[in-house]
């Protein structure tokens, strides 16, 4: 094992640094949601709108289990660069080994509860009587591929932390190149429709879990043994914290879209859309908003391992100056999202179909009021990413509960009693305005003490050099 593996992270130039781990990391979580985006869109055209209602119902037990697979990815991959900063390799070996058996269990036991309890599942994120029996038909075979689906999610933020993005990238990619083949094949060639789309997305999902399994044997800040997959809660309970605000990030858009679901089918049936149009339309833009979700935590999550060791290893100043950094991305990110959503909306929607006049109509709608303050969303995401990278997960956990838990769920309930089925468009752009100051207080709270510790770090010096 190569003790100075990652020393580069310290000496290296940010930009070139962000560039090289961003990139990647944003490449692969953009294929993990473009799995389901990209059965939408072939749906949508072979079997209709209905068709795309069903995933829309099914889509929250894949971000429940993407939510699993990164809260232990994400805070083992935080955690190992902490440690490699430190230079503590045992504590390292230790978090991989057992963050793979986490993942395997997990992802086993999400399976059988989502066999278990489908009926409850499907009508609690608002399965209506027209869209149920697609809806069953897709969850019966996408539950097969969740234990693939999460070890191949939570090993890839693993990969990326030990240095190797662009392999993490590259298996995460052609699993969704081979989703992207099989899905017209078996849609539409072999007419299997709804279970044809589960099982091409399946097939993606097993291989990249392969290629991470595969790539732990050679991993090159880490060396596996059997003592290093026995749960050991220790260190269990070291880096796990460090993932919750990923598990947070991810979790909310579930509560959000089960809130959301439901309120758009008791306000839409009592509008001229009804309530098949709205749940439609909604779960689109939702996924669309999951695609500059993916971006935007990827400039942050991708830059995991350049903080923590930065942060491991002292360099203070530095991580200030990759904080900046990253905000300036994150505001050109959300700006050219903001201008495609308000600009485009209907040629962003005809991408999943085309529909008659009244779907098109909630369409526009939906996308100017809900996606409306996506520069702050992008900004309160990354903050909240970068404070986990820094093992503050209280902070970076409390920042992710406001917006998605305290301010967007009540006012996604409220807000349509007064307002109808609109007034649920307006909860997202509301709380994106609350949470946005608390993640302004917390950034400078964090940047002076980052300041503080960096003036102690340059009086230490001169005393150890008389000592």
């Amino acid at each position: 094992m190569n003790q100075n593996a990652n020393k580069y992270l310290a000496e290296e130039k940010i930009g070139k640094l962000l560039l090289k781990f961003s990139i990647p990391c944003i490449m692969s979580l953009l294929v993990s949601a473009l799995y389901n985006i990209v059965d939408q869109i072939f749906i949508g055209r072979g079997i209709g709108y209905l068709g795309n209602g069903a995933t829309n119902v099914v889509f929250p037990i894949t971000i429940i289990s993407l939510a699993v697979a990164l809260m232990i990815g994400d805070g083992c991959a935080a955690f190992l660069s902490l440690c490699q900063g430190k230079k503590d390799l045992k504590s390292a070996n230790k978090s991989v080994g057992n963050a793979v058996t986490l993942l395997v269990g997990m992802g086993l036991l999400m399976t059988v509860l989502f066999a278990v309890f489908k009926s409850q599942i499907l009508y609690a994120f608002g399965a209506t009587e027209n869209n149920f029996v697609y809806a069953s038909e897709y969850f019966n075979f996408i539950i097969i591929g969740i234990p693939f689906f999460v070890v191949g999610n939570g090993l890839n933020s693993i990969i990326r932390a030990d240095g190797s993005p662009k392999f993490a990238m590259i298996t995460t990619l052609v699993g969704c190149i081979i989703n992207v083949i099989l899905d017209p094949v078996a849609i539409f060639a072999l007419g299997w429709g709804m279970m044809g789309a589960a099982l091409a997305t399946i097939t993606g999902q097993i291989v990249t879990a392969i290629c991470g399994i595969v790539y732990l044997t050679r991993a090159k800040s880490v060396r596996l043994s059997k003592k290093s997959f026995l749960p050991d809660t220790e260190i269990i309970g070291k880096f796990l914290p460090l993932g919750i605000s990923s598990f947070l990030t991810q979790i909310s858009i579930v509560v959000i879209m089960g809130v959301m679901n439901n309120v758009l089918v008791v306000y839409g049936a009592r509008s001229k859309y009804g309530a098949d149009i709205p749940l439609t339309v909604v779960g689109i833009v939702m996924k669309v908003f999951q695609i500059v979700i993916s971006v935007c935590i990827g400039i942050a999550a991708g830059s995991q391992p350049v903080i923590g060791y930065n942060y491991g290893a002292g360099e203070y100043r530095r991580v200030r100056q990759i904080f900046m950094a990253i905000v300036k991305a994150e505001t050109v990110v959300g700006t050219v999202a903001l201008i495609l959503f308000e600009f485009f909306p209907l040629q962003i929607t005809s991408i999943f179909g085309s529909e008659d006049g009244l779907y098109n109509e909630f369409a526009v709608l939906s996308f100017r009021l809900f996606l409306s303050m996506i520069v702050l969303t992008c900004l309160q995401k990354s903050i909240s990413v970068f404070l986990q990278a820094l093992g503050k997960p209280v902070m970076s956990m409390g920042l992710s509960l406001l917006r998605d838990f305290v301010l967007s769920v009540p006012f996604a309930i409220v807000l349509p009693m007064f307002f109808g089925v609109e007034g649920a468009l307006y909860s997202a752009p509301i709380a994106d305005i609350g949470s946005i100051i608390a993640a302004a207080i917390m950034s400078a709270v964090m940047l002076k003490e980052l300041k503080a510790k960096e003036d102690g770090a340059k009086e230490l010096v001169p005393a150890q050099e008389v000592a």
